[in-house]
């Protein structure tokens, strides 16, 4: 908040325009004052650290003056109710605080008495005690109450500021002055800022991490002496908030209970606004849900740093260290979340990826289940990013001009990145090979042809005979390794009864990357049902798509109808339906195919295309590529005339004329700009310590829109 409006109010002579002139003069005025001054205006140089304009209003008590008065308590972020003897004193309860409340305002009051030189008998406890904590009690509104004297100049710059921190940092949402503690939304809030800081997951914060949360939100380090203090004054009052492994969670929420009480409820929210906490103490929209456009044609997927923020979350919950994540340690990660995403949820998590022989999680499924949420939604990926408290931004670090982080951290968009456009023609052919590290597959077929069983097999999950038919869809996502060594994720959806309007639906299919048409081989039925697939819905020509034969560990039978599979399939220039069984330990060559389809919609590389490898080594990825490809012009490239020598002797084993193989400097190519369609560096930066020069020349051969 940039404006902050002050209406002063209380009855006539309790010293409303005295305390405004004294802030105004900086002295007390003997001279006669209007009864009702002009409003007056601060900068933000004067107050608050908050840097706020501040605006004071004074109001009159007059009968006369009620509608006035009324239209200037609907305008205000704060009211200031004065009072200065036992009459003026009584109206608080009895007048002005259901008067306020019968205006339907919302806004916190500060109790003011005035005129504190007149009853110097009575000291501030007595008077807080005896007066403002039954009204405080009675009327939750009252957020602060202070004595003042506009004569002796007592707190008059003080209960101002007091009511500007009343707008700026309300005690209401934080603290529970009757019951002596934090609200429990307050307290759910610090417990998961307590998760963020506790790095290494121990339940403690060291003396290193306290040192860091220090910096993060107030830009300046705690001396060894601070502390101790701090430890010693927490230690005084629970023996439980300290142990030798560092401060604990309920020592930790007791630091911040000890703030609020005092008075130093704005150090509290400066913590919990460093974390993207809301006055109402909810997350930030903007912090859960930043700008992220996905525009038509690509898609969303993890970068580098969310790769690596989700690959270290998974190591720091694996406690026993057994490759899985087990409930237990599931629910330690999900702590500071709202839970397992929906969606998660709705696909039968952990069903629908890599599980280990306990039946938890592991890495490899861990983060093929990232990929596949930041592909069908990515502002769930970046949510569950700031819950978790991805951070990009530098580490902590000691200044005298240090700035509380939460003004440099780099937003979560930072983990996710956005694919090229896909090209996609009408008709199977697509214009170009796509750049993508994920890929979405619809597998279609009859009832019974298998489909439930591959997606088990994709997951590596025992055959089992018993029917169970999908109802709704159905999902498993893996990584796929393809020839030369890259990796990607593969998504296999079976659609259950949605199949018809999936199909039917243009945006749906223009997600997919490509489709999997399956039938069982064994049945002479139900090759018929796939091939009326593409009668019915005109939009699958569109998609690159690939046949399979499932159970080819039966009997083969001739399908029904005018043409078997391979006429067919040939008919379309297409490859013959492959024929698999998932009992076969090679149903994974399947899958490599499936991606090669999305990623080569026309089957292979165009005929011609160059494909370059650096740090070639004996040429193990060429010869594969070249072997496969046998159109593609391979030219593998090493700085090791030994390496070269048993890699040419490779090819000319497998009589690959299209793979060639050259002496030459990775950071100095001979070939010309946008020479090449294809690169692959599978090692070559592990033993090259000039990454930036390599990348850039790779760059410059590399064609536009090459991979």
């Amino acid at each position: 908040m940039s404006r902050i409006r002050i209406c002063v109010c209380g009855d006539e002579g309790t010293g409303k325009s005295s305390l405004i002139t004294s802030l105004v003069k900086d002295v007390f005025v003997t001279t006669k004052i209007q009864p009702t001054l002009p409003q007056v205006t601060f900068p933000p140089s004067i107050g608050t650290a908050e840097n706020v304009t501040t605006t004071v209003v004074d109001t009159s008590a007059l009968p006369q003056e009620r509608t006035n008065l009324n239209k200037e308590i609907r305008k205000s972020n704060v009211i200031l109710l004065v009072y200065s003897d036992h009459y003026s004193y009584e109206r608080v309860a009895l007048f002005w605080l259901p008067h306020f409340r019968s205006l339907g305002v919302n806004v916190p009051v500060v109790l003011c008495a005035n005129k504190s030189d007149l009853n110097s008998k009575a000291s501030t406890e007595q008077v807080v005690e005896d007066e403002m904590l039954p009204v405080m009690a009675e009327f939750k509104e009252i957020d602060l109450c202070i004595r003042t004297s506009a004569r002796e100049h007592h707190n008059v710059n003080e209960v101002f500021f007091l009511c500007q921190k009343a707008v700026t940092n309300p005690i209401a949402p934080l603290f529970d002055s009757k019951e002596s503690a934090l609200k429990p939304a307050c307290t759910a809030a610090l417990q998961r800022i307590f998760y963020l800081c506790d790095r290494d997951q121990d339940g403690f914060l060291s003396d290193q991490e306290i040192h860091n949360f220090q910096l993060k939100c107030f830009g300046k380090p705690l001396s060894d002496t601070e502390l101790s203090d701090i430890k010693s004054n927490l230690e005084s009052h629970s023996p439980d908030a300290v142990t030798p492994s560092g401060l604990t969670q309920s020592g930790f929420i007791l630091l911040n209970r000890l703030f609020a009480e005092k008075g130093r409820h704005e150090t509290v929210w400066l913590i919990l606004r460093t974390f993207h906490y809301t006055d109402s103490l909810s997350l930030h929209s903007s912090f859960l849900s930043p700008k992220f456009d996905v525009p038509p044609n690509s898609s969303a997927e993890l970068s580098p740093a969310g790769y690596r923020f989700f690959f270290d979350l998974f190591l720091l919950f694996d406690r026993d260290n057994d490759g899985g994540l087990s409930p237990s340690e599931l629910s330690a990660l999900f702590a500071p979340t709202p839970g397992l995403p929906t969606q998660w949820l709705d696909a039968g998590f952990p069903d629908s990826t890599v599980r280990n022989d306990a039946g938890y999680i592991t890495l490899q499924g861990w983060l093929a289940q990232w990929s596949m949420t930041t592909f069908t939604s990515p502002r769930t990926t970046l949510a569950y990013l700031a819950y978790l408290g991805f951070d990009q931004s530098p580490p902590p670090a000691a200044s005298k001009t240090a700035t509380p982080s939460s003004t440099l951290s780099t937003t979560t968009t930072a983990a996710l990145t956005v694919t090229k456009p896909r090209k996609r023609t009408q008709g199977r052919r697509s214009a170009a090979a796509v750049s993508r590290n994920v890929l979405l597959a619809y597998v279609l077929g009859a009832p019974h042809s298998g489909k439930s069983s591959l997606l088990d097999a994709f997951l590596s999950r025992p055959f089992t005979p018993t029917y169970h038919p999908t109802i709704k869809p159905r999902t498993a996502v893996n990584t796929v390794e393809l020839p030369g060594g890259k990796q990607c994720t593969l998504i296999l959806e079976e659609l259950g009864e949605l199949e018809p309007a999936i199909l039917e639906n243009a945006a749906k299919l223009q997600a997919c990357d490509a489709l999997l048409y399956a039938y069982d081989g064994s049945d002479a039925d139900s090759f018929g049902y796939v091939a009326g697939l593409r009668e019915r819905y005109a939009l699958l020509d569109g998609v690159p798509a690939l046949y399979v034969a499932l159970k080819a560990d039966r009997d083969r039978a001739n399908q029904r109808g005018e043409v078997q599979p391979e006429e067919y399939t040939a008919g379309l220039g297409m490859s013959k339906p492959l024929h698999v069984s998932v009992t076969w330990g090679s149903i994974g060559e399947l899958f490599v195919q499936v991606a090669e389809a999305a990623l080569w919609p026309q089957g292979a590389p165009p005929a011609g295309s160059r494909f370059l490898e650096l740090g070639c080594g004996p040429g193990f990825y060429c010869c594969q590529f070249g072997e496969r490809f046998r159109d593609l012009r391979v030219l593998g490239i090493d700085r090791s005339r030994g390496q070269l020598r048993r890699a040419r002797r490779n090819a000319l084993s497998r009589h690959l004329q299209n793979v060639t193989f050259e002496e030459s400097d990775a950071l100095r190519l001979a070939l010309d700009n946008e020479s090449v369609d294809a690169l692959l560096a599978a090692r070559l930066f592990t033993i090259l310590p000039q990454r930036e020069e390599a990348m850039a020349e790779m760059h410059r051969v590399l064609k536009t829109g090459g991979r």
